[in-house]
């Protein structure tokens, strides 16, 4: 935003000056023709409201990225993604076999540095004693660091992704040992059917416990439901058990 407004914002010297011009509609034109947008309402500086307002927009970006950065760090402890190799990088000083996830390490530290700029710009730009002094002077020129180091991550965190790999045959494995995340579908409909205490059933059977694909279809086959309702069940998987996954995703291309 831009401003031509005088020294307090009300024009008085222009108007001091010459009295019969449209100051207002002149200041609008002249800020406008150099391609910036016009604050009609200052006080001794452009308050700096709009610096503010973005840098909070990019520093909770930033946010949503830490968590993505390590949630995605996490998978790969867990083997549910695999990391490509690179010729020529080095995962460790002295463990030559280490494949170490630190694009996404080094993202999160970028965006740490990030948001202690940008968060700093964004509470203290708004902020000026008496409408005039000059500490936005020196904070100003920190813009591109913390836009720097946001843009730094942003490259790391999408260099990460280009070399990750779904491990599918572990993720397969892993569903295959959790039939118990079906607890949920049964004792909802279970719910539906008027059958008594089924969070409670499904407790007993499930909490702290390892249930296999035979031992929910017995369960299954014990409740008082229509055969309809028990093959349903008895057809979910821990692997298709998904809702309306695909479908969500498919609508935000």
């Amino acid at each position: 935003l831009g401003k031509i407004n005088g020294a307090v914002g009300n024009y008085n010297a222009h108007i001091a000056a010459y009295p019969e011009v449209d100051w207002h509609q002149f200041s609008e034109e002249f800020v406008t023709s150099l391609g910036i947008q016009w604050n009609p309402y200052t006080t001794q500086i452009e308050p700096h409201d709009y610096i503010a307002e973005l840098f909070d927009c990019v520093a909770r970006f930033n946010t949503i990225l830490i968590d993505f950065d390590r949630d995605v760090w996490g998978y790969i402890a867990l083997n549910h993604f695999k990391q490509k190799t690179i010729a020529g990088e080095i995962g460790s000083s002295t463990m030559p076999h280490k494949v170490n996830p630190i694009d996404f390490e080094n993202s999160e530290g970028n965006l740490g540095l990030s948001n202690a700029v940008l968060q700093h710009l964004a509470s203290k730009l708004p902020v000026s004693r008496w409408q005039r002094d000059l500490t936005d002077s020196t904070v100003l020129r920190n813009l591109g660091v913390g836009i720097g180091y946001a843009l730094i991550a942003y490259q790391s965190t999408l260099k990460g992704v280009s070399k990750l790999e779904v491990n599918r045959d572990h993720l397969l494995d892993e569903l295959d040992h959790n039939w118990e995340v079906l607890a949920e579908p049964i004792q909802t409909v279970m719910r539906r059917y008027g059958i008594e205490k089924p969070y409670e059933k499904l407790k007993e059977l499930t909490r702290g416990k390892r249930v296999d694909a035979e031992g929910m279809k017995q369960f299954i086959d014990g409740l008082a439901l229509p055969e309809e309702e028990k093959a349903r069940l008895k057809a979910m998987t821990p692997a298709n058990y998904i809702g309306r996954a695909i479908t969500m995703v498919d609508e935000l291309k």
